[in-house]
């Protein structure tokens, strides 16, 4: 779909009528449904790391010494993987250990 649209003014969708592709009428009342239901849709982010769906993952956050942030940098750029991951399989493997 190569159409253009641009952003006009505001318009009052209960005094204004303004009809979907179906022919139906969009009121305000529609338009907030429409709205809600996209962005229900739409999964900001990435899915759950543990698979239950809604809710995202944990986070942990800590600080670490500069040469340490350089160097994983640097082997996560090598590989081709985000630190987060390297961050992720470093801590299962000391924890297995």
């Amino acid at each position: 779909m190569s159409e253009r649209y641009e952003i006009g003014p505001d318009i009052d969708l209960d005094q204004e009528v303004v009809l979907d592709g179906d022919g139906q009428r969009i009121t305000e009342q529609r338009a907030t449904e429409i709205a809600e239901e996209t962005l229900r849709a739409v999964r900001p982010g990435r899915p759950s790391l543990s698979g239950q769906g809604e809710g995202g993952s944990p986070r942990v956050s800590f600080r670490i010494p500069e040469q340490l942030q350089i160097r994983v940098e640097q082997r996560a750029a090598q590989e081709g993987r985000p630190v987060s991951e390297i961050a992720r399989e470093a801590l299962e493997r000391y924890l297995e250990a």
